[in-house]
């Protein structure tokens, strides 16, 4: 392990949606290794408890406007530590790589020095699709798959290739969504996609608080609205999610009896 992970040296480790289950076993053998970890606020109490009480922790979450530490300082923390010779541990909700601005800290340690490298994790659309039992590419309906951001600066508009996101052969997920529903909804339409289009919302994905919602493009503002809360948030859009709850319970560990529900409280919105 001390080639893999040497002292003054960084590891950007994806911790996945939430569940400490789903945390590869590489991430979970960085994270005993490591000296020090700086963790996302999105990261799970589950996948914490993982880290060993030797290891110090420090919180430099980032979530919907509520910034502990701007990007700059957190780079300049991670140097700082690798610098001193810690085995350094970036522990990052989901993937890096994906909305992680893994890249802007990769540059500012390889800039200073110091190596760095990536252990990638399960990203939220993933676990989401997987606790939905749905595809996200299925034969037929979804040829490609593309995920966006759907993180904005005050009342700034989302700059967004709508046209390209509107593909109806397509699966769109867009992270960060909530207070977006609206102006993905409007958007969407207003670039041809149908406002029957299957939407799958999900909260707090792969946790023991998961919700998830079948709604359609043109109810999103308002399901969102009644069914998210401030929770994370996930949208994903596409013909292919409508096939969710197909499969038997034991095989995809969804709970068909809370979809009905939430279900029938999509149509009654």
């Amino acid at each position: 392990m001390a080639d893999e992970f040497p002292a003054g040296s960084v590891w950007l480790v994806g911790a996945g949606p939430g569940d400490p289950d789903l945390l590869t076993r590489k991430a979970e053998r960085l994270l005993r290794t490591a000296s020090i970890v700086f963790y996302d606020a999105l990261v799970g109490e589950g996948v914490l408890a993982l880290i060993p009480a030797s290891v110090r922790r420090v919180a430099v979450g980032k979530r919907s406007g509520r910034h502990s530490k701007d990007q700059a300082t957190i780079n300049d923390l991670l140097v700082a530590a690798a610098c001193a010779g810690e085995r350094v541990v970036r522990l990052k909700g989901g993937d890096p790589s994906i909305f992680g601005r893994s890249m802007e800290e990769c540059a500012a340690l390889a800039q200073a020095g110091v190596r760095v490298r990536i252990c990638p994790g399960i990203t939220a659309a993933s676990a989401a699709a997987a606790s939905a039992g749905v595809s996200l590419s299925l034969r037929g309906l979804a040829r490609r798959v593309q995920f966006a951001t759907a993180h904005k600066r005050g009342d700034a508009p989302l700059d967004l290739d709508w046209a390209a996101l509107a593909d109806p052969h397509c699966t769109t997920v867009f992270y960060m969504g909530r207070s977006a529903a609206a102006e993905i909804s409007r958007n969407l339409t207003a670039a041809g996609l149908s406002g029957a289009t299957p939407v799958l919302l999900a909260c707090d994905v792969s946790l023991a608080s998961e919700r998830l919602l079948h709604t359609r493009l043109d109810l999103l503002h308002v399901a969102v609205s009644a069914f998210c809360d401030d929770r994370p948030t996930l949208i994903m859009v596409g013909e292919a999610l409508a096939a969710g709850g197909r499969m038997p319970m034991a095989a995809s560990g969804y709970d068909l009896l809370r979809d009905v529900k939430l279900e029938s409280t999509s149509r009654a919105l």
